[in-house]
């Protein structure tokens, strides 16, 4: 990078550090969000104004061994769920990419923690896919998990989403 470069990034650090002390100003919006709506496909939309009005979505994962001492199990199948259903995507085939997209940008998160309504699995682990995966071992077992908006994510769904999603079918 140029000395010219370095100089105008530098004046740009110390321009956002004088306004971190501006205790007065109003506080805005975080600066990538417009970025990271540019970025968002209209399934992606619909996903996380669903996270926000429904809460974090059981999913679960079916692993081989990792059970009596095997300390690595093997994953059999990851982040199966009714997510892409429950908030009625357009295009369900393409509901992995629209995941990975929304957990590149931060917006969603898988957490190692159940959802607090255990019951909601129940349905989830009758899914064929589920079912499937764990017959295809004998040692096979589902690891239950969650999908949910990060504190990014609800800060993006507020701001940019906000009411204009109230009327979302």
């Amino acid at each position: 990078m140029s000395r010219d470069g370095r100089d105008r990034l530098a004046a740009r650090g110390r321009a956002l550090l004088a306004r971190s002390r501006d205790v007065a100003a109003p506080s805005d919006d975080h600066p990538a969000f417009a970025r990271v709506l540019d970025q968002l496909a209209p399934d992606e939309a619909r996903l996380l104004w669903f996270l926000h009005t429904s809460g974090p979505e059981p999913t679960v994962d079916v692993h081989l061994g990792g059970l009596a001492g095997r300390l690595a199990p093997a994953v059999l199948a990851r982040g199966l769920s009714l997510v892409g259903a429950r908030a009625g995507v357009r295009r369900p085939e393409r509901l992995p990419l629209h995941l990975t997209n929304l957990r590149r940008l931060g917006l969603v998160a898988d957490t190692d923690e159940p959802v607090a309504d255990l019951t909601r699995y129940q349905v989830v682990e009758a899914q064929p896919a589920v079912l499937t995966a764990a017959r295809t071992a004998r040692r096979a077992h589902v690891v239950r998990r969650r999908l949910e908006l990060t504190p990014f994510g609800r800060a993006f769904v507020h701001a940019c989403l906000g009411s204009s999603c109230d009327t979302v079918t």
